[in-house]
């Protein structure tokens, strides 16, 4: 264990980079702390996106570094700021029409368009803790409507009130001159209608905890600033809910860089210290625009979790997460593949290299056996050229291919084979071509070398062939040769490695498909 934490303490996986910080941060405290505490933040004004659960993922990878590095304890909360009052309504769900005479209520107070939650809040809330729970993710909810309802936030929101002046003068210099004149940190909920108001302060008394304003309609009114009365504008808010907490450790996107000096400022005044923070790139959808929760453009947990599984969909969250990734449905085979590529290669890695392994910290240092002896990709193709409606189908070829192989002994392999079904009919569109006269006789010849082949399915020599075959008719670069074949025989620009395909597929059944596609039968089938 000693070593492994030694080479954690110098591994260069950006998880053990920011759990390095967390412990310096804490080292260096003038105050102990008996836990550290991880906080991930979520606005729940839509259905929860798949954005949502990456930050979720990344900050528990965090976690599992510091654990290695580190005997304190630690926590994970995920707050949502659910008290936020609905300033849109979403597109993407039942009967948005019904919506519009709640807007500007706290989202618990907007009535569930889905019929089966309290409120809004809740569905959405209920949604995002199912998704985390799908993952095995250790966590507390936190909502922010109980947190200001309760008086968990109330000694916070008094301090707020005593150092109004000192946070307005931060949120203040980050604003426009037109929005200055009637901005203030405080939002009341109006005694009456119960709708976030978004007016200016008539007076705010630090000494009694109260602020007074006008309403809509010129009405004057007093509140104190506890029990629910009164919530925070979305900026003041992080700060404080940092002070509130004592957060540790948050990560967040790219579009609240510019804003990390107000929440820690913020954070400051109201007593606490900021947090280390860590800001990560944004997804994009398939036209390289910003996911939106609102929109619900780009992939949902549950889209993935219909093609790939929950393993594929970490692997992809910790990739790179200071680079801006599409999200699009055609990451998630080259996503599945590269999982079990990382998994089968972590046995025979050095300490050092398993913590640079995406796998340890998908699975805490505790990575399963890779049970994937077919890449999801050979399975798409094959799903493609097999016309397999059924997960037995596939497997009648897997079985001539690994004859060790069940269900029931590769459960990951028989999953993907199911997965890899649902995503060619949903999303792979065939464009079989014609060969051209040089591709025509190369293919041909290699039909004719398969037919009197008798060295069993062997991947590797059966590779060699399809490249002795390219070479010996002018094929240079080999890549043309293999692009052919893929848009021959399998009716797409990318395939797999060409022999592993005809060892899995048949060689007997290549020379088929050959003879098929040289007579023009697939370009007339598809």
């Amino acid at each position: 264990m000693s070593n492994l934490k030694d080479a954690a303490m110098q591994s260069k996986a950006w998880p053990f980079e920011e759990a390095r910080r967390v412990l310096k941060r804490i080292e260096a405290r003038k105050t102990p702390k008996d836990h550290v505490l991880f906080e991930t933040g979520y606005g729940p004004s839509g259905l929860p996106h798949i954005g949502t659960f990456g930050e979720v993922a990344r900050t528990t990878m965090v976690r599992r570094a510091f654990e290695l590095i580190s005997d304190i304890p630690t926590r994970l909360v995920c707050f949502s700021d659910d008290m936020d009052g609905m300033r849109k309504v979403p597109e993407n769900v039942p009967d948005p029409a019904a919506l519009r005479a709640h807007l500007q209520k706290p989202l618990t107070d907007v009535p569930d368009p889905f019929g089966t939650h309290d409120s809004f809040g809740h569905h959405n809330n209920a949604m995002l803790r199912r998704f985390l729970d799908t993952f095995g993710f250790d966590y507390e909810f936190i909502s922010a409507t109980e947190f200001y309802r309760s008086g968990q936030f109330d000694t916070v929101l008094l301090r707020a009130a005593e150092r109004y002046d000192d946070l307005m003068k931060v949120m203040l210099k980050s604003l426009r001159e037109e929005r200055q004149q009637t901005y203030s940190i405080f939002l009341p909920l109006h005694p009456e209608t119960g709708r976030v108001l978004y007016v200016p302060m008539k007076h705010v008394d630090g000494a009694k905890g109260e602020i007074t304003f006008d309403d809509e309609d010129g009405r004057e009114w007093t509140l104190p600033v506890t029990g629910g009365n009164v919530k925070l504008q979305w900026k003041p808010d992080f700060g404080a809910r940092w002070a509130a907490l004592d957060v540790d450790f948050e990560m967040y996107g790219k579009d609240h860089s510019t804003n990390t000096p107000i929440y820690d400022r913020i954070c400051e005044i109201l007593g606490g210290q900021a947090p280390e923070h860590f800001t990560y790139e944004l997804f994009l959808d398939q036209n390289g625009e910003k996911i939106s929760k609102s929109k619900g453009n780009g992939l949902s947990i549950d889209e993935w979790l219909t093609y790939a599984s929950t393993e594929s969909l970490s692997y992809f969250m910790f990739q790179k997460p200071k680079t801006a990734k599409r999200l699009w449905w055609d990451v998630i085979p080259k996503a599945v593949d590269e999982y079990h590529q990382q998994l089968r290669a972590f046995s025979g890695q050095t300490p050092e290299q398993q913590l640079a392994n995406p796998v340890w910290h998908i699975h805490g240092g505790q990575p399963p056996e890779s049970r994937m002896v077919v890449p999801f990709s050979m399975l798409l193709n094959l799903a493609s050229v097999a016309g397999a409606t059924g997960k037995e189908g596939l497997w009648g070829f897997i079985r001539r291919y690994a004859p060790e192989a069940t269900p029931e002994t590769h459960p990951d392999l028989d999953a993907a084979a199911g997965f890899a079904l649902a995503y060619f009919r949903d999303f792979v569109t065939l464009n079989f071509r014609a060969p051209d006269p040089r591709e025509a006789a190369a293919m041909a010849d290699l039909a004719d070398r398969l037919r009197a082949w008798d060295a069993g399915q062997d991947a590797e020599a059966l590779q060699t062939l399809v490249f002795a075959v390219g070479k010996e008719h002018g094929f240079d670069p080999l890549r043309d040769w293999f692009k052919a074949l893929y848009e021959v025989l399998l009716g797409q620009s990318q395939g797999p490695r060409f022999g592993g395909f005809i060892a899995l597929y048949g060689v007997t059944e290549t020379v088929a498909l050959i003879d098929r596609a040289l007579a023009g039968d697939l370009i007339r089938a598809g």
